[in-house]
């Protein structure tokens, strides 16, 4: 039996601590969207509680500055973009082409690839994030760090009153319409040779366009009530209340450390710890510039991250070997140390991806700056009614799937002991 079999046993007790604390700090603190002071006080508190409860030496809130409006940001230059070039179409393409690419490679860098691209553009704020850790009773020798976000995403109105479907249905019947017009913006360049239109009659456009042309152009105007829609694809005054996205991250590693402390367990030769990364759903800002503030700092043994985001559904409970829309790989090692633990513990986990148009996690923000990390899901990427809508309360989450998350992560922490003393 392994030192930590204890923790093990008492899942269902560690699940229900965190669903207590995620109730606590849903129902009695400020909402907490990127750069508040919702965000704030729930690190100052998770931070305090690092300390006092869980035995942490080291438990510091750090802040940082962001653009945190800037993330969803991409859709006011993107549409606006796309609908000048809807009018453009007839009078001069070759600006509609321009710009309507232009929206385009705004929508890939900000969105797409997380890039900082257009966030001066938007307020400032703070954000904060939390690192605390508990020394080992004798030589470092392997540092294991357990992370979560804890900020809430901005509601969005579409997917909360129709469901995924029409969420998703609405965001790509956008984009291939914003496609069309560029495509017909290109075209109509060529066609005019990048003149602008002199003839604004419907012969003229005939003549000039070609018929197949020019009643495209009117009749992709029809899209233009779908796209108007697209600047209320999120709501930046409404505020979830981020229960399961994701403070079930940030009291995995919590609960550990908490059970840990009452059951008197020390470990030898591992630091644990616990990164709280702040603003994630502004495009991973906090996990950004925790990267930065600690670059090189905890290179002396080896250092894993288990970076956890939104652990509800036990059917889904899977380790992520991509990120980023698919385009960051996880470290395979801490990725495989996850699916291994599970399997010893016959718990089922699966083998999974953040697929294109799925997001991220801070997971990829660690893996790009060189930390070895892994990103742990337990969702159905096709949208369920209470991701980033109001359904996300404390009165749903998952206890069964968090105590089979908690197990697991008991487990991976075990083995790494482990194997590190050798």
């Amino acid at each position: 039996m392994g030192k930590l079999q204890k923790l093990i046993d008492n899942k269902a007790q560690s699940a229900k601590f965190m669903c207590d604390e995620i109730a606590h700090i849903c129902n009695d603190m400020p909402k907490r969207d990127p750069g508040s002071e919702g965000e704030k006080m729930a690190c100052e508190y998770m931070a305090d509680y690092l300390q006092n409860d869980c035995g942490c030496e080291r438990s510091d809130v750090e802040s940082f500055t962001e653009h945190p409006n800037a993330f969803f940001g991409w859709i006011y230059f993107t549409i606006t973009f796309v609908l000048a070039g809807m009018v453009l179409f007839f009078f001069l393409p070759i600006l509609g082409a321009v710009l309507t690419g232009l929206g385009f490679a705004i929508l890939f860098i900000q969105f797409g690839l997380y890039k900082k691209l257009v966030d001066k553009c938007f307020p400032k704020k703070t954000g904060h994030s939390v690192t605390a850790i508990k020394k080992c009773t004798g030589e470092v020798k392997g540092r294991v760090f357990f992370n979560g976000h804890p900020d809430a995403v901005w509601n969005w109105p579409v997917n909360n009153k129709f469901g995924g479907t029409a969420h998703v249905a609405h965001l790509v019947t956008s984009v291939v319409s914003g496609l069309v017009v560029l495509g017909l913006n290109i075209a109509a360049a060529v066609a005019t040779k990048c003149q602008p239109v002199v003839d604004y009659t419907v012969a003229g456009y005939v003549a000039l366009y070609g018929p197949v042309l020019f009643w495209m152009g009117i009749a992709i105007l029809i899209m233009v009530p779908c796209l108007v829609g697209m600047y209320f694809m999120w709501d930046e005054n409404t505020i979830t209340d981020g229960a399961n996205d994701n403070l079930t991250g940030c009291y995995m590693g919590i609960a550990i450390l908490k059970a840990m402390k009452d059951q008197g367990i020390e470990l030898e030769h591992t630091e644990v710890g616990v990164i709280i990364s702040g603003s994630e759903e502004a495009g991973l800002r906090g996990a950004m510039a925790w990267c930065e503030a600690h670059k090189g700092e905890f290179d002396d043994v080896p250092t894993w991250i288990y970076s956890y985001d939104t652990i509800h559904e036990s059917r889904f409970l899977g380790v992520n070997y991509r990120d980023l829309n698919g385009t960051v790989k996880s470290d395979k090692e801490v990725s495989d140390s996850f699916i291994t633990a599970a399997n010893e513990l016959g718990i089922k986990c699966n083998k999974t991806w953040v697929p294109p148009f799925g997001g991220a996690t801070d997971n990829a923000a660690f893996n790009k700056a060189g930390f070895r990390s892994t990103g742990i899901t337990a969702l159905d990427h096709n949208l369920q009614d209470y991701y980033h809508t109001m359904r996300d309360t404390a009165d749903n989450l998952n206890p069964e799937c968090l105590a089979d998350c908690y197990a697991i992560s008991v487990k991976c922490l075990e083995n790494f002991d482990r194997d590190i003393a050798k």
